[in-house]
């Protein structure tokens, strides 16, 4: 199971979880983990299995579990900012980031914005680009119809379901506010189309990135991906997971986990 800690960034504080790896690669910088939509209310699976030879790094985004603070953040830029500094908090020299959805979004403006730390970056079905011709699905259309937001974000509905199932220890009405808070979160610098602006920044990233989506993904368009790759100066891989929805972490864990750690452990990138 991972250790958890909890850190302090301007006056609120933040949960990380980390854990150490089984097998560890020599050199290899942690693996720092943005989430998708929802947060991490509980350990994954696909965390799991990126640990295997890399210290994983989870910090909770504002709003999410186990970061309940987040209505100081008004903009596209508070973010950011708030990201960048999440990081400076860690204290880590060094980092591969690794973002899925929202976090994904976060985690290419923070390697356009102030990317010296971020050695490789992992976008997984990353918000952030708008096409009025081909828009993302409305998630926050979906907060009252929970199982239709199972069923959109994940090719396996039950996939979501099981991370959101209320604990023993827990009340279920505060479990219910804490899944509608992370989606509210999200809406505050994502709402209404999904777009933070970051196609006018993808050049400033120059780090290899890996680009990977679910074959199955009813939120992001394909031709997304496409333009992030087109857009990215450093170099660029792409894989698509089959069999997997939006949140590939949850539908595919040990698909997605082989596919990352064969990028990072890559030499001739």
């Amino acid at each position: 199971m991972p250790s958890e800690r909890t850190i302090a960034l301007r006056g609120r504080s933040m949960r990380v979880l980390e854990r150490a790896p089984s097998t560890p690669s020599p050199g290899a910088p942690p693996a720092v983990f943005l989430a998708g939509i929802g947060g991490v209310p509980r350990w994954l699976p696909f965390l799991d299995r990126l640990s295997e030879t890399r210290r994983v790094v989870v910090p909770s985004l504002p709003g999410f579990p186990g970061s309940e603070a987040f209505r100081h953040l008004d903009s596209v830029y508070d973010w950011i900012v708030d990201t960048v500094e999440m990081f400076e908090a860690l204290d880590l020299p060094a980092m591969d980031l690794v973002g899925s959805s929202v976090g994904g979004a976060l985690a290419a403006e923070a390697a356009a914005i102030a990317g010296a730390r971020i050695r490789r970056l992992v976008l997984v079905a990353p918000f952030g680009l708008f096409d009025e011709d081909e828009p993302n699905a409305d998630i926050w259309a979906q907060i009252p119809a929970p199982d239709v937001l199972a069923s959109l974000v994940c090719a396996d509905p039950e996939h979501w379901k099981s991370i959101w199932e209320t604990p023993e220890d827990t009340d279920a009405v505060e479990w219910q506010i804490a899944q509608t808070r992370s989606m509210e979160a999200a809406a505050r610098f994502l709402f209404p189309f999904g777009a933070t602006g970051v196609a006018r920044r993808l050049h400033r990233i120059t780090q290899p990135t890996l680009l990977a989506r679910g074959a199955e993904d009813r939120v992001i368009p394909a031709s997304y991906l496409a333009r992030f790759a087109a857009g990215i100066a450093g170099p660029v891989r792409e894989a698509v997971i089959g069999d997997a929805g939006h949140l590939v972490e949850l539908d595919q864990p040990e698909a997605l986990a082989r596919e990352i750690h064969a990028f990072l452990a890559d030499q001739e990138l």
